[in-house]
């Protein structure tokens, strides 16, 4: 095993997994009940298949799916629900907590000055260190909520740079999903951040966890990576099977398509509108996001229109000249039809030559 494989697979989870503690910390601090500490459980999940990753796929990656990606979802998400549940009870100043951590800057100086020996240098850290997580503690709690909604989804990102990559994806499509989920994640996080602000969602619970339950339902795509992958072509795919050859070539675009107006800007839509719709919330940013989901929503059925306009020229084309398939993988299996039917048109011009001959000297 490749020693950078190693270690950018175990530095990755160990992000992962000091991330999720983090979230798990701030529920337990929030709440103020030891109990919340049992969901740092579920970072076992993500231990098991760190393990069953180095031993069976030597720390590389999937095809298709990242478990890494998905493990790491479910040990976060649920931290993230219960601080967002719980922001609508927590009322806090903006200041206070940079104040609060100056203050802490300035005794650690002073501490500096007067501690002498290795002794007193030892305890100054710990005390400084005990001192810096207290006053981590009492930075505003919308500060905190929104702090990890962001670097939940910035280690996503990098998280899915730094993870070995499999022998099926390359460089090239790698880079291209990076692209996506960097704007994939500006627009969850500004769905979650813009519609769970507004004062009227918050007094309504049931609102809250259907914007949570959208929100949540978004970031399932993380883990998958068919936006840029292509779905093999099977030699035995023929004309008559039109949706496997719709697959065969248009496989990625279909998939961002779907991913767009099922999972992500379609339900943003219907979010939104219910919002403006049924309980009359309106706002300036409100409108404006609301609008882009309905154009984005527009330009991806537009797309799907010309995919499938552009697909059923192919198959006339191809069935006027006779081919099989218009799949990359099947003009092996068109161009052997049409050498067997040339081969048989050579042997009926073979058996026939012969009674020409035969006949011509008899009639002379």
């Amino acid at each position: 095993m490749e020693l950078m494989v190693l270690l950018n697979a175990l530095v990755t989870r160990l992000l992962f997994v000091l991330h999720s503690l983090i979230g798990v910390w701030r529920v337990t601090a929030v709440k103020k009940e030891p109990k919340y500490w049992l969901l740092a459980l579920l970072n076992l999940l993500l231990c098991l298949e760190t393990g069953l990753t180095l031993k069976f796929k030597q720390g590389r990656g999937y095809k298709w799916f990242s478990p890494a990606i998905f493990l790491y979802l479910i040990c976060t998400v649920p931290s993230l629900w219960l601080l967002e549940i719980h922001h609508g009870t927590q009322y806090c100043g903006n200041e206070p907590g940079a104040v609060q951590v100056n203050v802490s800057n300035q005794d650690f100086n002073q501490s500096r000055d007067s501690s002498h020996g290795n002794e007193g240098t030892d305890h100054h850290i710990i005390q400084t260190a005990k001192v810096f997580v207290n006053q981590l503690s009492t930075i505003c709690e919308t500060v905190w909520t929104l702090a990890l909604h962001q670097t939940f989804l910035l280690l996503l990102v990098v998280g899915r740079w730094l993870l070995p990559i499999g022998v099926e994806i390359t460089r090239d499509q790698l880079s291209q999903l990076l692209l996506m989920f960097v704007g994939t994640a500006a627009d969850i996080l500004e769905f979650a951040s813009e519609t769970l602000d507004i004062e009227d969602v918050r007094k309504n619970y049931a609102l809250i966890n259907a914007i949570l339950a959208v929100w949540t339902w978004s970031m399932l795509q993380f883990p998958l990576d068919l936006a840029v992958q292509h779905i093999g072509c099977k030699p035995s795919a023929s004309a008559r099977r039109i949706p496997s050859l719709l697959l065969c070539r248009y496989s990625a675009e279909l998939w961002n398509i779907w991913v767009s107006l099922f999972i992500q800007d379609g339900p943003f839509f219907i979010v939104r509108s219910i919002l403006m719709g049924h309980f009359r919330i309106f706002n300036q940013m409100l409108v404006f996001f609301t609008a882009k989901n309905v154009l984005v929503v527009t330009l991806q059925l537009y797309r799907l229109a010309v995919i499938m306009f552009d697909f059923r020229a192919t198959i006339l084309q191809k069935s006027r000249k006779g081919e099989v398939c218009c799949c990359p993988c099947e003009p092996y299996k068109a161009r052997a039809h049409a050498t067997s039917h040339h081969d048989n048109e050579l042997k009926e011009l073979v058996a026939f030559a012969p009674k020409e001959e035969s006949q011509a000297p008899s009639d002379h």
